[in-house]
Parts: C-alpha cells; structure tokens; sequence
C-alpha cells in the first residue's frame, strides 16, 4: 500500500486524527493532530508512503464525531487493519467486543483472548494498537482496577472511561 487518506475531527478531548486506507479501514487513529507519530505505530506491511489530508473520511468521520457525541457504538462497525502475529490480530479483534461502560482487567483480557497465562502479551496488544477508539484499549485495566498506561495519556483514558459510563 502507498496511499491513504488521513483527517482530523475536533472533539472534546482534542483534536483526534484518523487515517484509512483506500477501502475505508482505519490504520491508525487517536488523539493528535501529529501524523507522524501517529504513522510511526502503524505496521511496516500496512505504512502509507504517500498520506493525503482530505477534510472528511466518511464514514471514519462520522463515527468518530459520533462517538465525541455520545453514540458509544458509532465505531463499532468501522472496519480496521492492523497487521502483526496470530495472537495480537487475534487479541485487537477480541478488544473490539469489550463493551463501552464495561472496562475489563488485563487478566480478563487475556483469558477471553484464549490465553489466560499470557498477561503481558494482553498488555503488549494494547500497547502496540495503532487504532486507538476503533479498538478500544482504553477500556483495559490493571487488576486493582487502576487506569494502567495509555498512549494517549491517563487523563484523555480516564475522560474516555467516565464518557463511556453510563
């Protein structure tokens, strides 16, 4: 791949950038408005060489604001691209389907992943996710139920966290 299209949304927590490739599946997002670091947690097989801004991305944009505004779903059926091992493809899928309002720890995490022993590795998948909001790491946490870390900062993860309460 060498081209894909990035945009930023102003939200509540700031500006927040996505960037999806020709089809519609969001690369990489979260709460910046610096593509390059944004670009640089994306894997090597899926890195744009040639980004271009465009102000809208449809339906990426639409969820995104959606979200910012209170539909906690909107993202869900956005289609997303990560690419590395089995078990960390594996495992962003599985982050997909925590519910908003339902933080989970990352022992949990690790068990409905299918492998309740590996812990750090449920960590290291949320540590490597490039989409944040599209595969919501921020509903992780520690198992005494503090925030843990968070790219983004532990104040936008604990804002994301009481967003999502009910």
């Amino acid at each position: 791949m060498t081209t894909a299209h990035w945009s930023i949304v102003d939200t509540f927590l700031g500006p927040f950038t996505a960037v999806a490739d020709s089809d519609g599946a969001v690369l990489a997002a979260g709460w910046t408005d610096d593509l390059a670091a944004l670009l640089e947690v994306v894997s090597p097989s899926l890195r744009p060489t040639e980004p271009r801004r465009r102000n809208d991305l449809g339906e990426v944009t639409d969820a995104v604001a959606a979200y910012h505004q209170g539909d906690l779903g909107a993202v869900d059926a956005v289609p997303v691209r990560q690419s590395s091992g089995p078990f960390l493809t594996h495992a962003w899928d599985v982050l997909r389907k925590v519910p908003p309002g339902e933080p989970i720890s990352y022992t949990a995490f690790a068990d409905l992943a299918g492998r309740p022993g590996a812990v750090r590795a449920a960590a290291s998948a949320c540590a490597r996710n490039a989409a944040a909001l599209f595969v919501p790491c921020h509903r992780i946490l520690r198992t005494d139920g503090t925030l843990g870390g968070f790219r983004w900062g532990l104040d936008l993860k604990r804002s994301l966290l009481t967003h999502e309460t009910p």
